[in-house]
């Protein structure tokens, strides 16, 4: 009787969980607190074949991990630890490489704290750190992008929303940095966003942005329904930004979002157009289920 209730068991689990059979997804962690929440492209590998980047970790308690380097290439990923060196952040949700400034990098809370950090090896120093402008009751962020035009620099992010009766909120600003390094932000702009898919109670309607070269917004979308999942993701083509050479920002985003990929079963929380290349980097945060990175030509001009 005990062997035939622990089978019932096991095969109730087995009917239950996620299949995870799509082979291009590759496995990068194992646990709630190994998930991917954000990716900042750093730079080809020695030998150019593949592509190191830093991703961000959503963990709140003291002495988790927060940040991390990847080195990803088709087929296999090499991961490795990175010191984080200053106060802790809580739930840290994007990441994003600053333009024409090598080794530096904006990390974004899910509150709206943006961490300026300095990356060297295996060490990452919090150099300044300052709230978002303009944050509104209830927000909730995952998302972050800098935007390099005419010499000026923007940047994007957004509100995630929830589901049918709270769409997201996209911002965008012009950005500067003081002498000291702390961010500085221009005009606030806002732009409600509704993900074409998924559309369930639990969606996400922007869980990250990338920018294309040309100014192409790409978003990513999820549904999660609890640590267990199931979750649902799609990535899509929001819209364009640019940005004039006197520092004004301009977003337009399209009345119905062309969808360029869904993806059941993965809670995609991280894109990343990588320069050089029409590939996206995509990583997801599955909770318990781990984190999982692909690449998907969705960055083309």
């Amino acid at each position: 009787m005990a062997w035939l209730t622990a089978a019932s068991a096991l095969l109730t689990t087995l009917a239950t969980a996620p299949a995870r059979a799509d082979s291009a997804w590759q496995k990068v962690g194992g646990d709630v607190r190994s998930g991917v929440s954000g990716l900042a492209y750093e730079g080809r590998t020695s030998s150019g074949s593949g592509v190191d980047v830093l991703a961000v970790h959503d963990n709140k308690g003291a002495g988790q991990k927060r940040l991390s380097r990847k080195t990803h290439w088709e087929g296999a990923n090499g991961i490795s630890p990175i010191t984080w060196d200053g106060p802790e952040p809580i739930d840290l949700e994007a990441i994003e490489a600053i333009p024409g400034m090598p080794g530096e990098y904006l990390a974004l809370t899910s509150r709206g704290i943006v961490h300026r950090l300095k990356v060297a090896g295996p060490k990452a120093t919090v150099v300044d750190y300052s709230p978002l402008p303009a944050i509104g009751e209830g927000d909730d962020f995952e998302s972050f992008a800098l935007v390099a035009q005419n010499g000026k620099l923007a940047v994007l992010w957004a509100d995630r929303g929830a589901g049918a009766d709270r769409p997201a909120t996209l911002y965008a600003a012009a950005l500067t940095f003081a002498p000291w390094g702390q961010p500085q932000f221009g005009t606030v702009t806002r732009r409600a966003y509704r993900a074409a898919y998924p559309t369930g109670d639990g969606t996400r309607h922007i869980s990250d942005i990338s920018v294309t070269d040309s100014g192409r917004i790409i978003v990513s979308s999820a549904s999660d329904a609890g640590d267990d999942g199931p979750f649902d993701s799609a990535v899509s083509d929001a819209g364009r930004v640019s940005v004039s050479a006197a520092g004004r920002v301009r977003v337009t985003l399209a009345a119905s979002p062309s969808v360029l990929g869904t993806f059941p079963e993965y809670k995609i929380e991280a894109v990343e157009c990588l320069p050089g290349s029409t590939d996206a980097l995509l990583g997801t945060d599955d909770e318990n289920l781990g984190g999982y990175v692909r690449t998907m030509p969705f960055c083309e001009a």
